[in-house]
């Protein structure tokens, strides 16, 4: 689906922004490029499509920084091309799973919001993006029937991070997570399962994130 000439420019100043800013993973930069974030927000908000900041998307939730969903992209690859099977704890708008989508065999959302879930659902589908899955479900808990995933992205924070997604990690896969209070410090962090319940944790960025919250909202 082609985006309008003044999309386009944008998009192609944002991708130079990323760069600059970092971002070097030659798949990620594909992805950005060629999805429409335009389209993952409401009309009121899509002419701020590729600023480089958080948006507004209702029921008190964000469209994260294309840098921060960028970010995390890249840590959750680890220098590979692609994943087989990745797992996104907070579905939100729809755009992070559609920036994973091209980057693995299968990409399972969870969302606790059910009109979020639908909504993203039909984006996904209008975009041919058809190797994603949706469920509504509280993602503490994850997604285990479809377990274990090479990566798990978390778009909401938790004060701790919590061991359902750890053990929903197969040997070597990476959870990308966001942790601490809204309010205070959040790192962004890396933990990788060696084996067992072997675990390795790196801090990386500052960023700010809505809190992860249990139950569903129907």
């Amino acid at each position: 689906m082609s985006a309008p000439r003044n999309y386009q420019w944008a998009r192609k100043a944002l991708l130079e922004r990323l760069v600059e800013q970092g971002i070097s993973h030659p798949g990620v930069l594909d992805a950005i490029k060629a999805t429409p974030r335009e389209q993952f927000l409401d009309e009121a908000q899509s002419v701020r499509a590729y600023e480089d900041c958080a948006l507004p998307i209702g029921q008190g939730q964000t469209l994260s920084q294309p840098l921060v969903v960028a970010r995390m992209t890249e840590l959750a690859l680890n220098g590979k091309p692609r994943l087989a099977k990745v797992l996104e704890i907070g579905t939100g708008s729809g755009y992070q799973a559609a920036i994973l989508a091209p980057l693995c065999g299968q990409a399972f959302t969870v969302e606790r919001i059910a009109a979020f879930v639908e909504q993203a659902r039909a984006r996904h589908h209008a975009l041919g993006l058809l190797n994603i899955r949706h469920l509504c479900r509280d993602g503490f808990q994850g997604w285990p029937s479809q377990a274990p995933f090479d990566a798990i992205i978390t778009t909401a924070a938790p004060e701790q991070i919590p061991q359902a997604l750890l053990e929903q990690l197969s040997p070597g896969g990476r959870l990308v997570i966001p942790v601490g209070m809204q309010g205070g410090i959040q790192r962004l962090t890396v933990v990788t399962r060696i084996a067992g319940q072997e675990y390795k944790t790196q801090e990386h960025d500052v960023v700010s994130f809505v809190p992860l919250l249990p139950g569903l909202v129907r």
